[in-house]
């Protein structure tokens, strides 16, 4: 701890209002990318119109838990995702009874919770799919079918150019989109992506050649915690369906500044150490750090949204009659909403 971080003397000076510009400017950021293309009044008017390009983050009720080759059952990319669930969980509750509820104080270990609750939704979403796959398979779901395409009416205009975003064996039809919780999944797997990257990078990068020069050791959990969620996210990608539209980095931005908001709030009530040193607002260099922080948020997303496309060509390439994700072709952007 460099100084006294509950007297008004730290708070009240240049380097903290500059810090707070860069937070704000993240924020209006992120809110004006969040209003302009996922709010409710731009994508039931966008519903309502005939169009042959998809809104940008349209989502349907399938892609949430079938995988992206047809020869891949749904029932694997479960197992998959209920095996993440519980090393991801049993890891953090090691980490708990090892280290404390101290943990929770660093932004990686909010990251860690995130990965595990992604995979805990994707779990209950996949074991839905199956059991809705299954119904239909076993020809015990055809009233169920009857009552989506009654659904999808309303969403028939829509989904007309649908067959131009997907792969090429994929016939068009009226198809169901996606519920609350499966648009809730899709955005934690986007703010996931993004957070996991900056946290390994950071920490591999950045903090662990500083902990190296003052002979620090790593111990198990702290390595597992930089390296397990990136692994079963990359898995995760390499199998699944979901979409992932540029926009959503807001969601990004805004779950860092929730972490930087809470961390100011915490030391201006308590004075304590920072978790770490960039956030340190007595620093001179705490506006550069921070705002070099907040530029990093990009090139990470960028680095997945990469991945998305290099999954994409390759599986097409590999396995064109049995890859089926939706190959989107984004809109202008004026034109983007989603549902």
């Amino acid at each position: 701890m460099t100084a006294n971080t509950a007297t008004p003397s730290y708070w009240l000076n240049w380097r903290v209002l500059l810090c707070a510009i860069w937070v704000l400017i993240s924020m209006v950021f992120a809110s004006i990318l969040v209003s302009k293309y996922e709010g409710l009044r731009n994508s039931k008017r966008r519903i309502s119109r005939e169009t042959e390009d998809e809104p940008a983050g349209i989502l349907y009720e399938d892609e949430v838990w079938k995988p992206c080759l047809k020869g891949i059952h749904p029932v694997w990319l479960l197992a998959f995702r209920v095996f993440a669930f519980l090393v991801l969980l049993i890891l953090l509750i090691l980490n708990v009874a090892v280290d404390g509820g101290d943990i929770f104080y660093f932004y990686t270990q909010w990251t860690f919770t995130l990965i595990t609750i992604y995979f805990g939704l994707g779990s209950l979403l996949s074991m839905y799919g199956c059991y809705h796959n299954h119904n239909k398979v076993g020809g015990v779901g055809t009233e169920n079918e009857n009552f989506d395409a009654e659904q999808g009416t309303d969403e028939a205009n829509s989904s007309t150019g649908d067959a131009k975003h997907l792969g090429s064996n994929q016939e068009p039809r009226v198809r169901q989109t996606a519920g609350f919780w499966g648009y809730v999944f899709q955005i934690i797997f986007q703010v996931n992506a993004g957070a996991v990257m900056l946290t390994d990078c950071v920490f591999w990068f950045i903090i662990v050649p500083f902990l190296e020069i003052k002979d620090y050791e790593l111990n198990f959990f702290i390595i597992n915690m930089h390296t397990v969620n990136a692994v079963f996210l990359l898995a995760e990608i390499a199998l699944n369906c979901l979409r992932f539209p540029w926009f959503r980095i807001s969601y990004f931005f805004l779950w860092t500044v929730v972490y930087v908001v809470f961390q100011w709030i915490v030391h201006a009530s308590f004075s304590l150490w920072w978790p770490y040193p960039f956030l340190d607002l007595s620093s001179p260099f705490a506006p550069l750090w921070y705002a070099s922080v907040g530029l990093m948020h990009i090139p990470c997303f960028s680095i997945f949204v990469l991945v998305m496309k290099m999954k994409h060509n390759l599986l097409l390439k590999w396995f064109p009659q049995s890859y089926q994700c939706a190959i989107h072709i984004p809109q202008k952007p004026n034109e983007l909403a989603v549902p």
